[in-house]
């Protein structure tokens, strides 16, 4: 069941969309998965850049296929908000939203005229949220605000790989990703409170206290104990905090992850012998030795052999799969995770299909999806003026 067609616990709120590139549309996404109309705000002359920032190259239908993603079930208004008449549509708009979300960089907003202060006498009831780089305040906040110059000021990079390797960022938008939840988490808390109590309100977050907050087992210990670092395992290690045996280790067709378990009662499992590690302490000191005698025995048998002994005995284990090995797995169709949405072709033709995830939400036991496509530059603006601008004016 589609989206369109069930209740959802967002339907009837109304959000208007300043955002481009990742962490701002995908926030906005996620709330119009729970049932928010969305209009994206865009300039006439190109509209989002995230249109033709090519995801790893595709492109489909003059928008690249990570827009397409981003910008699902949104409908899309252009205006110049350098221009007195544009600013004006867009507020009529603003006193009949529920939501602003954006992400420009501090003080570009206010500059045209839309920061909360301002918006707030506009609509005293908006929930408006600002997802920036590094904070509104403080020595980094004109820094460009994107992922992987998150993730590394952050110092994620330095929790992957080995003592071998040099700083290894996430290989996905990570910073943008989590951010989102975030946005969308603040949002739907605002809302609460407003339906409580009539009160709007602003909700901050940015890539960087969003990276600190993944990382908040670290941070904090270091916090309590400042002589606690980031100090990676040898090889196979999969964690810079848990000692031997976590770690990811290869098979004779493919790779094993192993997580907390008994090194001892491991070796056993596997035939190997590893009785000389009966103290838990010994885990940490000869982490390295371990991992290499797991790993150079794994590597003589297949990743099912292992699993079949290991999963009898309910070791927390698992394969290490590849992209296509996961899409193709049974455990991946049963999540029900994947859909289709569709853009209307221009001249009455077959619809540009664009196959992608749902949101990880299920509502009253059903997955939300909605096939309703990303839209054109400034294809609803006419419809949007006669709905809601001519009306107010």
């Amino acid at each position: 069941m589609s989206t369109h067609e069930r209740s959802l616990p967002l339907d009837g709120i109304l959000v208007l969309d300043f955002t481009q590139f990742l962490a701002g549309p995908l926030s906005t996404t996620r709330l119009a998965d729970l049932g928010a109309r969305v209009i994206k705000i865009e300039r006439p002359q190109g509209g989002d850049i995230g249109r033709r920032l090519a995801f790893g190259g595709i492109e489909r239908d003059g928008d690249t296929l990570s827009f397409h993603i981003a910008n699902r079930d949104k409908e899309s208004f252009t205006a110049d908000l350098k221009v007195a008449d544009d600013r004006d549509e867009v507020r009529a708009l603003i006193e009949r939203a529920d939501v602003i979300v954006q992400n420009f960089r501090p003080g570009v907003m206010e500059r045209l005229g839309f920061g909360y202060e301002q918006v707030r006498e506009i609509n005293p009831g908006i929930v408006y949220a600002s997802a920036t780089g590094y904070g509104a305040t403080g020595p980094m906040k004109d820094r460009p605000g994107q992922d992987l110059l998150a993730q590394s000021i952050s110092g994620l990079p330095w929790l992957n790989g080995s003592s071998e390797d040099p700083p290894i960022p996430v290989g996905i938008a990570l910073a943008d990703i989590i951010t989102s939840i975030h946005i969308a988490h603040g949002v739907t808390a605002a809302l609460l409170r407003r339906e409580r109590t009539g009160e709007g309100g602003r909700v901050d977050v940015s890539l960087l206290e969003s990276m600190l907050d993944l990382q908040f087992e670290l941070v904090s210990a270091h916090l309590t104990d400042p002589s606690v670092v980031v100090k990676r395992g040898p090889r196979n290690a999969a964690h810079a905090f848990l000692q031997a045996p976590y770690g990811t280790y290869p098979t004779s067709d493919g790779y094993l992850a192993i997580a907390m378990t008994s090194v001892p009662d491991l070796g056993r499992l596997i035939g190997l012998d590893l009785e000389q590690y009966v103290d838990p302490d010994t885990w940490w000191t000869a982490q390295a030795e371990i991992t290499a005698s797991l790993a150079a025995h794994l590597a003589t048998e297949t990743t099912g052999h292992w699993l079949e002994i290991l999963d009898a005995a309910d070791v927390w284990c698992a394969p290490v799969f590849s992209l296509p090995e996961l899409v193709q797995h049974e455990g991946f169709t049963a999540l029900d995770m994947a859909q289709r949405v569709d853009r209307d072709a221009l001249d009455g033709g077959d619809p540009v299909s664009i196959y992608t995830t749902r949101s990880p939400l299920r509502f009253d036991g059903e997955p939300i999806k909605n096939p309703t496509g990303a839209p054109r530059l400034g294809e609803h603006t006419d419809a949007l003026r006669r709905e809601f601008i001519v009306k107010a004016g």
